[in-house]
């Protein structure tokens, strides 16, 4: 039932995806065939789709949330678009294909990044018909910190200063991937609840339930990393270890890893029951979270 409802809300994604993107053929067009090609070459939309989760289980509409539901995946794929240039992670494979760099060249990368960032607020700003205006501001700044340099970069800066040094703590493990990966995660989550109007005391149990799937995820990632190939992920495989990464498998074991998500996975699930909702695929989100292979 997860399957198929993750199956249909990827292919709504897309549409809207390829419908509120410049076309190709916009003047400078390079730019825009990189930035469709950066986000429409496939991807689970896990952002978006957990906004969409979050709204329904608030008893919102969707239809008319769509877009600015629709921005989390040009954010995630500008930070995706940036960790593959040479200066950072230098990965030729993304998706199952080559890295936008690779394509376009790397000043076309930086800028398809630049860009990616620049129209998802765009597309958060747009008027959206039964939104609390003061709420629509809220989301767009709680998706804004989610991503500043104490949010996503914040934790992007932290693991190329700690990748290939001893300064392996659990503390400085925890900021990491709570920053570079789970703030936006957690502002997806938070971001349909408040397009749908939703109370404070469900906003609290959605910050909380992003919080847990938003670490997690990259928990899930640093096992995938080390356990699955490339064929499988759709991108480079055990480059954490090769670059010496911080993880959680690295630093504390796999067993302690896979119990470390089994614990996130039960506090995403308290609250998902918290928010309750007479449609709430939030659990069965948080299990596909914690249990996928890719």
């Amino acid at each position: 039932m997860i399957t198929d409802y993750l199956n249909e809300k990827r292919q709504l994604v897309d549409r809207i995806l390829d419908a509120n993107l410049p076309p190709a053929d916009s003047p400078p067009a390079v730019i825009h065939e990189a930035m469709r090609y950066a986000v429409l070459g496939g991807g689970k939309r896990i952002r978006p789709i957990v906004a969409i989760a979050a709204a329904e289980a608030c008893g919102a509409n969707v239809d008319e949330l769509l877009v600015p539901i629709a921005a989390l995946e040009l954010i995630h794929t500008y930070s995706l678009v940036h960790d593959d240039l040479p200066a950072l992670d230098d990965d030729d494979l993304r998706r199952g294909r080559k890295t936008t760099h690779v394509v376009f060249g790397e000043a076309m990368g930086i800028l398809t990044g630049d860009a990616l960032l620049t129209e998802a607020f765009s597309w958060l700003a747009r008027p959206v018909v039964g939104v609390d205006a003061a709420h629509q501001l809220r989301a767009i700044r709680e998706v804004a910190v989610a991503v500043d340099s104490q949010g996503m970069i914040g934790g992007q800066v932290a693991d190329i200063i700690a990748t290939g040094t001893d300064a392996s703590t659990p503390e400085l493990l925890d900021f990491i991937h709570r920053n570079k990966t789970g703030k936006l995660l957690t502002a997806s989550v938070v971001l349909g609840g408040l397009l749908a109007n939703a109370p404070n005391a469900k906003i609290d149990a959605l910050r909380r339930y992003g919080n847990a799937v938003g670490l997690a995820f990259q928990i899930v990632d640093d096992l995938l990393d080390q356990e699955e190939d490339a064929a499988t992920l759709g991108k480079t495989a055990g480059k954490d270890v090769a670059q010496g990464k911080l993880t959680y498998p690295a630093l504390f074991g796999t067993d302690a890893a896979r119990a470390k998500v089994e614990s996130l996975l039960g506090e995403a699930l308290r609250n998902a029951d918290i928010i309750a909702g007479s449609v709430n695929y939030l659990p069965g989100i948080a299990r596909f979270i914690c249990e996928r292979r890719s």
